[in-house]
């Protein structure tokens, strides 16, 4: 594994003063680097890497998985947000749309939510029955097994958000014109089902809270702590090692060989910064 130096040990979230962005940005620059060299290795040694984000509305799941691929190729770092299902995807077994976007031999893949909506929102909201909940529980852990047991490495992230930071966040998508388009009808609706949720992801980590694939619960409610902390954490538990940097030097350019800038009449973007 990389440098063990970048793990560091810090105080209860909700203990710990904020986190200045001089601190993050420097904390957080680390961690990109680790995160290239994780990716290297992906590459290298066609490892297969599947991360899920799940949690409430607001609990930070966007803004954690752009903090994590900010600085990686989205060839190599996927990220998989799938819409609802379409009438053909309803009809078919419930795994199945979510089974192609495994990752293959040198991916990683992560979903901002995932096959775990049938056991949060699809329950919560109504859009699937009790049976078919029970059943999904009853299965997911099997099928989590056959997929570690073909060499995934699967990492499971539950961001919990307090009630009130939750309030917070949703009220400035509100109130903030850049967020708007954040904020649905069922945010809305999920928000008045708070104790529902509960209830709903206290059954999901106990049917799959499992030794083979565990959940991990970001404390979310300092969205800078949490990035790093769950950066920290996927790259802790993956045991990837830095390869050999070739030094790298610019190549001289050619030489012009009497070639002239054209007169051409271009339309420059207007200057107005």
């Amino acid at each position: 594994m990389a440098d063990k130096k970048k793990q560091k040990t810090r105080p209860d979230a909700s203990e710990s003063a904020s986190l200045s962005r001089k601190e993050y940005d420097k904390e957080l620059a680390l961690l990109h680097v680790e995160l290239v060299k994780l990716q290297q290795w992906v590459v290298a040694t066609g490892a297969k890497v599947c991360v899920v984000f799940e949690g409430r509305d607001g609990a930070g799941k966007g803004g954690t998985i752009k903090a994590l691929t900010e600085r990686v190729s989205p060839r190599i770092f996927r990220v998989v947000a799938l819409p609802a299902p379409t009438d053909r995807e309803k009809s078919q077994m419930y795994m199945q749309r979510y089974l192609p976007q495994l990752p293959a031999a040198g991916e990683v893949v992560i979903f901002d939510r995932s096959w775990y909506n049938r056991a949060g929102v699809e329950r919560v909201m109504g859009f699937c029955t009790q049976a078919q909940v029970d059943a999904f529980l009853k299965a997911i852990p099997l099928v989590e097994r056959v997929m570690v047991d073909s060499g995934i490495l699967l990492f499971k992230y539950w961001l919990e958000v307090s009630e009130a930071e939750q309030t917070r966040r949703l009220q400035a998508r509100i109130e903030d014109e850049r967020k708007t388009w954040k904020l649905t009808k069922m945010d809305l609706d999920s928000y008045s089902r708070w104790y529902d949720y509960s209830r709903a992801r206290d059954d999901m980590f106990k049917a799959s809270d499992t030794a083979i694939a565990p959940w991990f619960v970001g404390r979310s409610d300092n969205k800078k702590r949490v990035r790093l902390n769950i950066i920290s954490h996927l790259l802790e538990h993956i045991p990837y090692t830095a390869g050999p940097r070739e030094k790298i030097k610019l190549p001289k350019r050619q030489k012009a060989k009497g070639y002239q800038e054209p007169d051409h009449p271009y339309r420059y973007v207007p200057e107005k910064f």
